[in-house]
């Protein structure tokens, strides 16, 4: 968030898929909805057996633990070799989880439906990218959509007060709640289905030519 932080100066965040509320001057974590661990630990016993090639990482107070056949997106530091089951990790609430078949033995919406019929009384799932047999879960009912809508609510805003944009299954929740809401072009082809409008792709700066258009004042 060191970046966003250096571009505002100024506000708080959603970060984690709506998992923590970010106070970005301050460097600090305000609030937390996590996963417990017994919700964890149901977690991957079931999607274990619904897709043997799956691997797990969790995130909580700042670090990431992952499972060896757990192949990472970034780089994580030399020193994180991972342990051969997540399980050893899992010993406190967790801000998120991450599972993914490093073989891309599915795809990530093939994962999310899956999980979906597996775990979805336990948890929320997600992604945000359908090309890296990915998923990302957060404790049942939090999403950005229902932490944008739960700090807005603190401030007097409802979806009418808010803009919103997004591209991809975990920005979905977003997208509906807000009234003026924008799928980027390119993005999931469900995108379109939660967004109030499309904007244009992000190799065009969809995103700054939305923000311009709403910024300009009447003379």
């Amino acid at each position: 968030m060191g970046e966003i932080k250096d571009a505002f100066g100024f506000g708080n965040a959603i970060c984690a898929n709506g998992a923590m509320h970010y106070d970005l001057l301050g460097e600090k974590i305000l609030e937390q909805w996590l996963i417990g661990v017994e919700e964890q630990l149901a977690v991957v016993e079931k999607l274990r057996a619904a897709m043997p090639p799956i691997s797990f990482a969790v995130e909580y107070r700042g670090e990431f633990h992952r499972e060896v056949a757990y192949i990472p997106r970034w780089d994580v530091g030399f020193d994180d070799v991972g342990v051969a089951r997540i399980e050893e990790r899992i010993t406190e609430p967790a801000y998120k989880m991450l599972a993914r078949c490093s073989g891309y033995e599915f795809t990530s919406d093939q994962m999310l439906e899956i999980a979906t019929n597996e775990i979805g009384h336990l948890a929320t799932i997600t992604h945000s990218n359908s090309g890296e047999s990915l998923l990302e879960i957060s404790a049942f009912d939090v999403s950005k959509g229902t932490t944008l809508e739960k700090l807005a609510a603190r401030l007097g805003l409802t979806s009418a007060d808010c803009v919103s944009f997004g591209d991809n299954p975990n920005d979905f929740s977003m997208l509906a709640w807000a009234d003026r809401s924008w799928a980027i072009r390119g993005g999931h082809a469900d995108a379109p289905k939660y967004g109030k409008f499309l904007a244009e792709p992000v190799e065009d700066d969809g995103v700054a030519q939305v923000i311009e258009a709403l910024l300009e004042l009447p003379e």
